[in-house]
């Protein structure tokens, strides 16, 4: 074992979270009500500003959501967070998660920025859907210290997070990651790198699928979620949860998927394609397979 690694077992402190969107702001959130210092990192102070507001409603509402209430004033919880446009304090980060587009293109260069900024003992947590973690690893000087960790949405309302082991990742990186995880009350399932791991391999075909039998007239979106509802008893369909993970990051996850494995089951539906062409992105525009107008008004 190494220095870094010896001293990697630390206690974790400071986490640095890059990228603000919905993942981004949903760690931020539980990590500050774990009692962590939080270091938010996106390109924009409007975008952080509206992360922050978005944690603040989140805390308020916590309990009547089903969520971890606050166990002390809010403004205590979000003062644990601070924000940067330019990786200010992620130096002081004990353990950095990153959340930004499924896009490697965008992705490579954070990647050396933080390289080049954090100390050799902090552990780089990846937060996707499909790109290998070994390759994360390799654009970075501290393969054996990058792993994934796949939260899903909701963050604060999840209890299991997709903890994925790279070629190069060591046994004390995913015990890091796996102390991290139960100071945040959840717990890990370590799996092998794959594109698209367990969850994302499997969802993300059933959701391609589903949208090929409304491509094909074969059903509405309200007849296919509530088959899997009702027969099978998930809490959620299909297609709302596409609408609520966003379109254009299925999209995304698919066309990944059928890089990867140039497969054509991995194909993307055109219907899907259009969608997001068109800007009727799920929750997040008003408008997906199901329409979510008044509930941005």
């Amino acid at each position: 074992m190494t220095d870094g690694q010896e001293q990697m077992v630390d206690s974790i402190r400071t986490v640095g979270v890059i990228g603000a969107g919905v993942m981004g702001t949903g760690l931020a959130q539980s990590l500050a009500q774990s009692g962590h210092e939080v270091v938010l990192v996106d390109r924009t102070e409007d975008i952080l500003g509206e992360a922050v507001d978005a944690v603040r409603q989140n805390l308020r509402l916590a309990r009547m959501l089903g969520g971890p209430a606050p166990t002390e004033d809010r403004e205590l919880v979000l003062k644990r967070i601070s924000c940067t446009t330019t990786y200010e304090g992620i130096e002081a980060a004990d353990f950095v998660i990153e959340n930004v587009t499924e896009d490697w293109a965008v992705k490579r260069p954070v990647y050396e920025v933080l390289d080049a900024r954090c100390a050799p003992r902090t552990v780089f947590a990846v937060n996707t859907s499909v790109i290998p973690i070994t390759r994360v690893g390799a654009a970075t000087t501290r393969p054996d210290r990058v792993l994934g960790m796949h939260f899903m949405n909701p963050v604060p309302m999840k209890p299991v997070v997709e903890v994925i082991r790279g070629h190069h990742t060591s046994q004390a990186t995913v015990d890091t990651a796996n102390r991290l995880l139960g100071q945040m009350g959840k717990r890990s399932v370590v799996v092998a790198d794959s594109p698209g791991f367990v969850s994302n391999r499997v969802l993300m075909l059933t959701v391609n699928e589903a949208v090929f039998l409304l491509h094909e007239g074969v059903a509405t979106p309200a007849q296919v979620d509530e088959i899997f509802r009702e027969c099978f008893g998930h809490p959620m369909g299909p297609l709302a949860t596409a609408d609520l993970i966003g379109l254009d990051t299925i999209l995304q996850s698919v066309q990944g998927l059928y890089e990867a494995f140039g497969d054509s089951k991995y194909r993307p539906c055109p219907l899907l394609t259009r969608m997001v062409d068109a800007g009727h992105l799920g929750r997040k525009s008003g408008k997906g397979f199901f329409d979510y107008a008044s509930t941005l008004a």
